[in-house]
């Protein structure tokens, strides 16, 4: 058994100091979703510290024989979507719609990249980041993780306990609109997209 699920055994018996050693183990994983996931630092702590209150008060319901990270990320998802619904009305964007499977760049900078390229792929990461805070709170989950987290269309669906066409209709539209807005945001700031794009086409995630 690995350390992570004997942590659990004894929190759910009680082990306080287990639970915190739990903490200490996924808190700045929580934390760098919880704020890809807001957008700012102060709303990202409150998130990941919700987060884990929550994860707590659920242990006694948690099977050991799932991952607890991806239970963490789950909640920390979760908890984002309602605090949202809370704030403005909830508007679906989720219907079908007919359009090619259109890719996000990835954000990984390239060891042979230029010091042009560098700071381009730079500026350009800034563009996302601002392009993604536009996006609905549904459409920025499933994007950050799909293209951040990593997480495959099926795992995603259960996370959100949707449907696998749900999923996939969400990341579409989100990665459309994702492309719109860093679009406008290059067009209103002289700038281009960066240089592997404007060569490939976008790369394929």
């Amino acid at each position: 058994m690995d350390n992570s699920k004997l942590l659990v055994k004894k929190s759910q018996k009680g082990d306080t100091s287990a639970f915190e050693e739990l903490v200490k183990m996924y808190q700045d994983r929580i934390y760098a979703l919880s704020y890809q996931l807001t957008g700012n630092h102060a709303d990202a702590e409150d998130l990941a510290q919700n987060t884990f209150i929550k994860a707590y008060r659920a242990l006694p319901k948690f099977r050991n024989e799932a991952d607890f990270g991806t239970w963490l990320h789950r909640i920390a998802v979760n908890l984002s979507i309602n605090e949202k619904r809370k704030r403005r009305p909830d508007v679906s964007l989720d219907n079908p719609v007919q359009t090619r499977d259109g890719e996000m760049p990835r954000m990984v900078a390239s060891d042979t990249e230029s010091p042009e390229e560098a700071y381009e792929n730079k500026e350009f990461s800034g563009m996302v980041r601002r392009a993604l805070k536009e996006l609905s709170v549904e459409h920025r989950a499933v994007l950050v993780l799909r293209e951040m987290q990593g997480y495959s269309y099926d795992e995603i669906a259960v996370m959100l306990d949707c449907s696998l066409g749900t999923v996939k209709s969400r990341i579409n539209r989100a990665r459309q609109t994702l492309k719109k807005e860093i679009t406008r945001l290059a067009a209103e700031n002289g700038r281009s997209l960066p240089y592997k794009d404007r060569r490939r086409g976008g790369e394929k995630g």
